[in-house]
């Protein structure tokens, strides 16, 4: 696996990136002007941007396609999950003081050859088969408790396939990590 690190000074910065494009849209629509010399913050990268309210998830949208700069990234991903995950009512400006920012920043995928490369809590899976492809972040089957074979089928229900699928020859599985940081993380 590649390794990815952040500073807490970067992490910090994601946050404020976050936190100021969703203010600033869902005030008033725009999203604010930003750039950074930063050579890690301006490296090619995938993320994600999970927002939850009072502990509960309100929203998870990221990009895997790493075409576009991470603090860019952050910053369209933060109003894709509050406005357009399908899941869930659109978060509105007055709703963010009961809102915590979680970033989850990828490392580049892998495709698995074997099913013990697989570790759970340390490795988010993507899945794909024919048209069909899904992702779980790394942090997904310890908040719910999952060993490998019900994190496997989640991923194959998410992408809309069979439980199954995944033990299927023509799936193709990938893994990854993530770092993963949040508000709390930072707050005094």
């Amino acid at each position: 696996m590649t390794e990815c690190t952040l500073s807490q000074e970067e992490k910090v910065y994601l946050l404020d990136v976050a936190r100021s494009t969703l203010e600033l849209y869902l005030k008033e629509g725009e999203y604010p002007k930003m750039k950074t010399d930063n050579v890690a913050l301006n490296e090619k990268r995938g993320a994600f941007v999970t927002l939850k309210e009072k502990g509960d998830l309100r929203g998870c949208i990221g990009r895997i396609v790493a075409d576009m700069s991470l603090y860019e990234v952050v910053a369209t991903v933060s109003v894709d999950a509050a406005i357009n995950d399908p899941r869930f009512a659109a978060v509105t400006y007055d709703d963010l003081e009961n809102i915590e920012i979680e970033i989850s920043v990828l490392t580049p995928f892998e495709k698995i050859k074997s099913f013990d490369e697989i570790e759970v809590g340390t490795h988010g899976l993507l899945i794909r088969k024919g048209f069909y492809s899904g992702l779980l972040l790394p942090q997904v089957p310890g908040e719910y408790g999952w060993d490998k074979k019900t994190f496997l089928e989640h991923l194959c229900r998410k992408a809309g396939l069979p439980i199954s699928a995944y033990m299927q020859k023509d799936t193709a599985i990938y893994k990854f990590s993530a770092i993963v940081f949040n508000e709390s993380s930072f707050s005094k």
